[in-house]
């Protein structure tokens, strides 16, 4: 650093004026000299002999002189001091985050104090202590993890009382609660001199923030109100960064609460549109798949309609998906809907119930990707009430026009006409012509399945123009301008679809007229009761199909008479004597008119078949094991067995 040259003494051997040596002082402060450098013209004023009075001028001239030096100190740190502060604030103004804008805080601590670390903490009211959250200058791990009790330690008590406080010997300072925790962190970063003042919102402490180092130090009251400034600054980082996130927060919400309100809009918007098709459908008339079209115009996805047992019914539905888009179990899904009354979800499939009291009707199932939300689930429940409806409207329908066509044709079947014309007029209301050549189909069904074949050959008859009925535990069905084989054969078909399970359905006609309708139905029932005497059973035929045998079982054949007239000792001597000779003729003829292999089916021995076959010659005459009349006395045998089994 340039010196100027003292001011020259008033002459030789002799000190320097006074005013000469301020000028030197004024320079030492102008120039920013070290304290040691103010002594200089002191010492030279004494080696040039100065008086006691220069010399105490001198002496009190430089105690000026300092200061003046210790002033501009003082305020060069406080325009330090401001500066930070002003940066502080700006970065409070443009919050790039309260983690960023802590810890430039505590690194404009550690720098403005010049302590070898700062830190800072955040009370946790959950565990009831405060926790380390930023730190500057710190190399131990332990102390950047430490936990302070309420009360323990300087920073505890500081958290505690509200008040600042500094220590320039930490470890031997007795005015804090030591703990091990504390003392091996506080030991492990090596501080010595520490001094901590409070973070205060309103008037709640929420953290201290920290400047330490590692040599004994006194704090000035200085340096505790810088600490303390900015220490307000941090407090009001973090109370903006929570306002802010609370109104972050409170825009999520609004922002939530705006899609659910716009989203329950819109599923009000489609419940209503759905609701509107749904009555247009009904007052239109229209059915099932009216309603499945609404539903899926409504929710998308494509719809399914199950029956009663959740198998897949042949609804003409745009987009109904082949019975493997089902969902994996469609019945037990059914039921469960059932139960609870609600629609039953399985992946992207939702399946709601059609149900009348405790009826099952039917279900719903819709295929659609994605959640279905309540209100849709409600459209979806809505469309099976609707569903019900309908399936109850049609089904009352079509058991009144059942019941009138059933009572029409058993009228035709008890062969008692008192008014044919009548009978034609009633049959012209229900849509069907007596003059066409009606064919006749009997079909023999199990008991428990009755229902659903009377069903299902009603609908049959209602949608060809015909009638159909049950008469003695069968069903019987009269379809115009079919062949009497061709109408078994659909009638089979629909009613065994209808059913789940094989039926037996014979044919005949064509019947013109009413009066010929009861004939047909005779010959229909001993076809299809011929056909299960045959082991075809599940099959359909007519009388033209059953070669041989059905130009016996036909209309107008005797076979009651031709049966008698070959077999009837035979027959009476088994009614009277409680023997079996029939059964032994048909064991012997189906053996090959072996004796030994007829006793062997007949599990008797052979002299007893040797027996009872001497009896039945006896009964029927010596030649009825020869060719011509053994074959007449066989095929009486088989008659007699397809006869019998057609009046069981």
């Amino acid at each position: 650093m340039t010196r100027t040259a003292p001011l020259p003494a008033d002459g030789p051997g002799r000190a320097p004026r006074v005013p000469s040596a301020a000028a030197d002082y004024l320079q030492l402060v102008l120039d920013d000299a070290a304290a040691i450098e103010y002594e200089g013209p002191l010492v030279r004023a004494r080696a040039g002999g100065a008086d006691p009075d220069t010399l105490a001028e001198l002496e009190r001239v430089r105690l000026l002189a300092l200061q003046v030096r210790a002033a501009f100190a003082a305020r060069r740190r406080r325009e330090s001091e401001l500066s930070a502060l002003f940066d502080t604030a700006s970065d409070l103004a443009t919050l790039r985050g309260v983690d960023s804008v802590l810890t430039a805080i505590v690194r404009r601590a550690r720098q403005l104090l010049g302590t070898d670390v700062s830190y800072l903490t955040l009370n946790d009211d959950a565990h009831g202590d405060t926790y380390m959250r930023v730190t500057d200058g710190s190399v131990s791990a332990r102390f950047q993890a430490l936990r302070l009790p309420m009360g323990e330690g300087l920073g505890g008590l500081v958290a505690q009382t509200a008040a600042p406080y500094a220590t320039a010997s930490y470890f031997t300072d007795a005015r804090f609660h030591h703990t091990d925790d504390i003392n091996g962190g506080v030991r492990e970063e090596g501080l010595v001199a520490i001094l901590g003042v409070p973070l205060i919102r309103g008037s709640q402490v929420i953290g201290v923030l920290y400047a330490a180092d590692r040599t004994a130090r006194t704090f000035d009251r200085s340096e505790v109100a810088l600490l303390g400034s900015l220490a307000a600054h941090a407090a009001i980082a973090i109370d903006n960064a929570r306002l802010l996130e609370e109104t972050r927060t409170a825009l999520d919400e609004l922002s939530a609460a705006t899609r659910e309100l716009r989203a329950h809009t819109e599923s009000v918007e489609r419940a209503a549109g759905a609701h509107d098709r749904f009555i247009d459908v009904v007052l239109r008339g229209g059915g099932v798949e009216g309603v499945a079209v609404a539903v899926t115009e409504a929710l998308g996805g494509r719809i399914t309609v199950l029956d009663e047992e959740g198998r897949p019914t042949p609804a003409d539905v745009p987009g109904l998906p082949h019975p493997r888009a089902l969902p994996p179990d469609p019945a037990g899904a059914l039921g469960l809907a059932r139960s609870t009354g609600r629609t039953v979800g399985h992946g992207e499939w939702w399946t709601a119930a059609v149900t009348v009291g405790n009826d099952l009707l039917g279900g719903l199932v819709l295929q659609r990707a994605g959640d279905l939300s309540d209100a849709d689930q409600r459209i979806l429940e809505r469309a099976a009430l609707v569903t019900a409806l309908l399936l109850l409207i049609r089904r009352t329908a079509s058991e009144a026009e059942g019941r009138v066509r059933g009572e029409l044709l058993d009228e035709l079947l008890t062969g008692r006409l008192r008014d044919p014309d009548g009978l034609r007029e009633r049959a012209r209301r229900l849509g069907a012509d007596l003059d066409r050549p009606q064919a006749v189909v009997v079909v023999r069904v199990e008991e428990r399945c009755r229902g659903r074949a009377l069903a299902a050959a009603a609908h049959l008859a209602a949608t060809r123009a015909g009638l159909a009925g049950v008469r003695d535990g069968r069903v019987v069905l009269c379809l115009p301008d079919l062949a009497p084989g061709a109408a078994a054969a659909l009638v089979c078909k629909e009613v065994a679809g209808a059913v789940g399970r094989p039926v037996t359905a014979g044919g005949a006609g064509p019947a013109h007229g009413p009066a010929a309708v009861a004939g047909a139905e005779a010959e229909a029932r001993r076809c299809a009761s011929t056909l299960e005497a045959l082991g075809r059973g599940g099959q359909s035929a007519s009388a033209d199909e059953l070669g041989f045998v059905g130009l016996l079982v036909g209309e107008g054949r005797d076979v009651p008479g031709f049966v008698t007239a070959t077999l009837a000792p035979v027959l009476d001597y088994d009614a009277r004597r409680g023997t079996d000779l029939v059964t032994t003729l048909r064991a012997w003829f189906d053996t090959g008119g072996s004796p030994a292999r007829a006793a062997e089916v007949l599990n008797v021995h052979v002299n007893t078949v040797t027996q009872r076959l001497d009896r039945v010659a006896r009964l029927l005459g010596r030649d009825w094991s020869a060719p011509e009349r053994g074959l007449e006395v066989q095929l009486a045998l088989r008659l007699h067995r397809l006869t019998s089994a057609g009046e069981a």
